[in-house]
Order: C-alpha cells, then sequence, then structure tokens
C-alpha cells in the first residue's frame, strides 16, 4: 500500500515541487492537496492520510495554531511542518505540539522523500541543519507571554511610552521587561532584539 500524502501548501510554485517529486515514487501517493488551512482540515478529515504536510503559514491560518485541532482529530496524525525558513522557536513549538517533522521550503528532493518515508514509518524527522539550529538555543530560558507581547511590540517599532500606554504599566516596568528579554535571547539593543526576534521565529511576522 503506497502512503497516501495530504499536502496544504499556499504557495503554488511549492506545490507544484512537491507535486512532481512525490510523482516519481511508487511508494507515495499525493492523495490531495489544497491552499488553505479551512479546506485543508477537511481534507483531512475526509482523507485520512497517512501523512500531512502542512504549510507553516497559510492565508487563514497558521501551523501553529491549527496544530491541536488535527490531534484532536486523529492522535496519531502524521504531520510534518513546511516552513519558509527554520526558527527555533517555531521548530520547538511544532515538535512539542507533536508535529513529527519540521523541513523548509528549500528542502532536497531526497530529502523530502526521506521525511514522508520516516515519518510515515512513525520516526521523527529533523533534517541535520534544522537540528543544528535546535542545539544552538538550546537550554536557553523561554520569555514569559508579557515579554512576548513586549518583544512582539519591538519588532512593530513601538516606543517604551507606547507599550507601556498599551499594556497599561508603568515606563519601568517596560524597561525591567525589555532588560530581561535582552538577558534571555542574548542582545544588547532594541534592533537587535527584533532582528533576533524575527530570524529566531519569536515573534510570528505575517508578510
Amino acid at each position: 500500500m503506497p502512503i497516501n500524502l495530504l499536502l496544504i501548501e499556499n504557495q503554488p510554485l511549492t506545490r507544484l515541487g512537491v507535486r512532481a517529486v512525490v510523482a516519481d515514487q511508487a511508494d507515495i501517493e499525493l492523495a490531495g492537496e489544497t491552499d488553505n488551512a479551512a479546506d485543508g482540515f477537511r481534507k483531512f478529515h475526509e482523507l485520512k492520510p497517512d501523512v500531512t504536510i502542512l504549510g507553516l503559514r497559510l492565508p487563514d491560518s497558521c501551523a501553529l495554531d491549527d496544530l491541536d485541532n488535527y490531534f484532536i482529530e486523529d492522535p496519531k496524525a502524521k504531520i510534518i511542518v513546511l516552513a519558509e525558513h527554520a526558527g527555533d522557536a517555531e521548530i520547538s513549538r511544532a515538535l512539542k505540539k507533536g508535529a513529527a517533522g519540521y523541513i523548509c521550503k528549500d528542502v532536497s528532493p531526497e530529502e523530502l522523500i526521506d521525511a514522508i518515508r520516516s515519518v510515515a514509518a512513525g520516526r521523527k524527522y529533523i533534517p541535520a541543519d534544522i537540528a543544528r539550529i535546535l542545539s544552538e538555543n538550546l537550554g536557553q530560558e523561554e520569555l514569559t507571554p508579557t515579554e512576548s507581547t513586549v518583544l512582539r511590540m519591538i519588532v512593530g517599532g513601538m516606543s517604551n511610552k507606547e507599550i507601556a500606554f498599551a499594556l497599561d504599566v508603568s515606563e519601568n516596568t517596560v524597561k525591567s521587561h525589555i532588560q530581561n528579554i535582552f538577558g534571555k535571547i542574548g542582545v544588547s539593543d532594541r534592533t537587535s532584539a527584533a532582528t533576533t526576534a524575527i530570524k529566531r521565529g519569536l515573534v510570528r511576522v505575517d508578510l
């Protein structure tokens, strides 16, 4: 029996690439594909795929928000998250939520097939470069929800005064949060904090 694959990804060129790679494999069959989260979950319910490739960013949702629903529907779901870039915070969240694999869109055809087969067989699949990214920040203290909010506001270009007003706290409190953030992510200024936040996926940026 071939591995039934469901592809949920909004970029046509990426879907075309996956489709072409899978077409050459006798043991993998593309059972369905779609470009949005709502239709993707409907197809997941109907097709009951062996493996699902789920785009991290979709027009109507984010995989990190949707993973819980997939595992409520099927606790044994085998999902590979497909991302534009590898940010360790997003990778960690996806794996903690139950994703069996995490790959980027520049993955080679050989790695893509290895990922599908490994996950179908019940194994995790984390490419070496992504595993390295994870290990580089292993053990770093996580941001609190408030610190994550403040960091998101920094990335959005808000001043300390604006952040304080938005959160209904004093500027000294905001400064304290910012110092804690700097210490946790290893930076010394707001620009570096914003750059690091985006690079590591600590803050979601919808393009």
